[in-house]
C-alpha cells in the first residue's frame, strides 16, 4: 500500500505542533520559574532587612532602657544617701537636745511688746547674740520641732526626688 502524498507533509506538521508546543511549554514554565526564584529571593531579601531593622530598633531601645535605669538607680541611691544623712543629723541633734547640750531658743520681740514682755534680756557669756532677749524652749518642745521639721525635710527631699524622677523620664 502506498501513503497518499498528503500523510507525510500532515504527519510532520503534527510533530512540529508538538515539539513546538512541548518547546513553548519549556521556555514559558523555565521563565515562569526564574520569575518564582526573583521573586522568593527578594521577598527574603526584604524579610531578612525587616528583621534586621527591628533587632536593631530593640537593641537601641534596650540600650536607652538601661541607661535610663542606671540613671534612675543613680537617682535613688543619692536619694537615699541624703535621706540618711539627714536622719543621721536629726538623730544626733536630738540627742544633744535630750542631753541638753543644745537648747533651742526664740529671739523675742521686745519693741513690739514694749519690753521684755516679764522675761528678763540676759546675755549669756556662751551666746552668740550679744544683749538680743531671748527665751529657751522646753526640751520636749525642741524635740517637737526638731521632728516636725524633720518630717518636711524628708517630704521635700521625696518631692525632689520625684520630680527629678519624672525629669529623667520625660528626658527620655
Amino acid at each position: 500500500m502506498k501513503a497518499p502524498g498528503w500523510l507525510l507533509p500532515a504527519l510532520a506538521l503534527v510533530l512540529g505542533f508538538a515539539l513546538g508546543g512541548w518547546l513553548a511549554w519549556s521556555w514559558q514554565a523555565n521563565a515562569y520559574g526564574q520569575a518564582l526564584a526573583e521573586q522568593a529571593e527578594a521577598y527574603s531579601t526584604d524579610r531578612e532587612q525587616a528583621a534586621t531593622a527591628v533587632l536593631n530598633w530593640q537593641g537601641e531601645q534596650q540600650d536607652a532602657r538601661r541607661a535610663l535605669e542606671d540613671r534612675l538607680q543613680a537617682s535613688d541611691e543619692t536619694h537615699y544617701k541624703e535621706l540618711r544623712d539627714e536622719q543621721a543629723k536629726q538623730a544626733r541633734l536630738r540627742g544633744q537636745l535630750a542631753t541638753a547640750d543644745v537648747r533651742l531658743s526664740v529671739l523675742l520681740n521686745t519693741a513690739a511688746s514694749g519690753g521684755g514682755g516679764g522675761l528678763p534680756a540676759t546675755a549669756r557669756t556662751c551666746g552668740v547674740v550679744h544683749g538680743t532677749a531671748r527665751a529657751e524652749l522646753d526640751p520636749a518642745a525642741a524635740q517637737r520641732i526638731v521632728g516636725i521639721t524633720g518630717d518636711g525635710d524628708q517630704g521635700l527631699m521625696a518631692l525632689a526626688a520625684c520630680q527629678e524622677y519624672v525629669k529623667e523620664i520625660l528626658m527620655k
